[in-house]
């Protein structure tokens, strides 16, 4: 478990980094749109690279797959493209500190009602407790 939580902790900490580097890149080339565009690209080559190195697992069963499972490349895109175009004028921190926020309200809901397979997590009042005082936290990182 611990080893789980450390590579999310790393994940967490490439989001502003994603935000920042990719913000700079689109005000770099005048165009967050090519920025999102070559992210995916950059992306997509190295999630191929380790699917191949994987041996392909998995793609056999992707003509069975529900279609609304697909929706996660949507919110991927949304997220970078919305950060790529907003990070600039609104500041790296103020949109990761937003993205956190909804991130704790839809985790909630997705633990509570076990949505899409995830393991239930019943949103009990020390939960609710702990969740708010994170927004709180979020809320008093934007006060100037």
């Amino acid at each position: 478990m611990a080893g789980y939580a450390f590579v999310m902790l790393l994940a967490g900490i490439g989001i502003p980094l994603l935000a920042a580097i990719n913000a700079a890149l689109g005000v770099r080339l005048g165009s967050p749109v090519a920025a999102a565009a070559i992210l995916f690209c950059v992306a997509l080559t190295l999630a191929l690279i380790v699917l191949a190195m994987t041996g392909f697992r998995g793609l056999q069963n992707l003509p069975g797959t529900p279609k609304h499972l697909f929706l996660g490349g949507a919110f991927v895109a949304f997220y970078v493209l919305s950060v790529t175009f907003i990070a600039p004028k609104f500041g790296v921190g103020n949109a990761v500190f937003f993205v956190l926020l909804g991130q704790l309200f839809s985790a909630a809901a997705i633990d509570h009602f076990g949505l899409f397979g995830a393991q239930v997590s019943p949103l009990s009042l020390t939960r609710a407790a702990g969740i708010s005082l994170m927004a709180a936290g979020v809320w008093v990182t934007q006060q100037v």
